[in-house]
Order: C-alpha cells, then sequence, then structure tokens
C-alpha cells in the first residue's frame, strides 16, 4: 500500500459499479475493513458517504471496491486530526444542510440524498442515504426535494428535543 495521503476519503471521478471484475480472492478481508471503518463513522463523518458506497459490495468485492477502500485508509491515514470538536456557546442556533446527486448510483439510478445540522457551528447530526425511489427523468429538483423533506424531519425531531 503506497504511503502517499489523499485530500478526499473517495475519488469523485469513480463510480463503483458491482461486479466489475474478477471477485477477491479473500473478501472476508474487505468486508472486516468496511465493517471497522461503520464503526469510526460515529466520530469520523466526513467518511460515511465513501462508507456507505464500499459497504453496498460486501457480498461480492472486487479489486475496484478493495481500491476504494485502501484509498479511505490513505485518507484517514492522512488526516489524524479530523473528527468532532465540540465548541462552547451560549446560543442555540441551528443551522441545516441538504443536497441531493441526482440518479448519482450508475447501478441503480437512485439518488443519493443528505443532509447535516449543526448547533453552534458544532456538528450533531448527519445522514447520507441512497434515496429509496428512482426520481423521473429530467426531475433533478424531485431528488433535492426528497432530501430537504429528509432534513426537515431531522429538524422536527431536534425541535422537540431541544424544547423537552
Amino acid at each position: 500500500m503506497n504511503s502517499k495521503s489523499v485530500d478526499t476519503p473517495m475519488d469523485p471521478n469513480v463510480k463503483l459499479l458491482p461486479n466489475p471484475g474478477e471477485p477477491l480472492s479473500d473478501p472476508e478481508k474487505y468486508r472486516r475493513l468496511v465493517g471497522k471503518f461503520n464503526y469510526l463513522t460515529v466520530t469520523r463523518f466526513d467518511i460515511s458517504f465513501a462508507v456507505s458506497v464500499v459497504s453496498q459490495f460486501l457480498n461480492s468485492p472486487c479489486e475496484d471496491h478493495w481500491n476504494a477502500v485502501i484509498r479511505i485508509v490513505k485518507y484517514i491515514k492522512g488526516s489524524p486530526r479530523k473528527g468532532l470538536l465540540y465548541g462552547l456557546n451560549n446560543h442555540t442556533k441551528v443551522v441545516c444542510y441538504s443536497d441531493a446527486d441526482w440518479a448519482g448510483s450508475p447501478s441503480d439510478r437512485r439518488s443519493t440524498s443528505g443532509y447535516c445540522v449543526s448547533i453552534d457551528d458544532n456538528l450533531i447530526s448527519w445522514k447520507s442515504k441512497k434515496q429509496s425511489a428512482v426520481a423521473r427523468s429530467g426531475a433533478e429538483a424531485e431528488a433535492e426535494y426528497r432530501a430537504m423533506a429528509s432534513a426537515t424531519c431531522e429538524l422536527i425531531w431536534l425541535k422537540q428535543l431541544l424544547k423537552e
């Protein structure tokens, strides 16, 4: 494994597909490493999306999938100080961002939506998930609306939690 660090956990120009080549000779090694990444996402939200992508190929990982996992390892190794740091503030200003990539999955054309919520610049909640329905052709706004709806549900829950 080359020790050169990378600046993102996933190459934005690479679209992983199921079964793009010969299956790995030891798929269990892939599964163990991706499982460890899942635990790490609790404090390293910056790898959440990349881990969700490589988790889709646990049944039959291939060389391209392994290369993506190695890239995540290099990213983590090159960014040891990234993670969740919380500051103390006397405010409760809630800020939420949401986004979606319309038909971003090359295998099933489903969109991925995500959001992040912070209170006083402290990230407290985030989610990235492949949408359950395929957005209709040319309906890019539909994927965005689904992402906003998911974020709104989180904000309503958070508002109730803060009220209590």
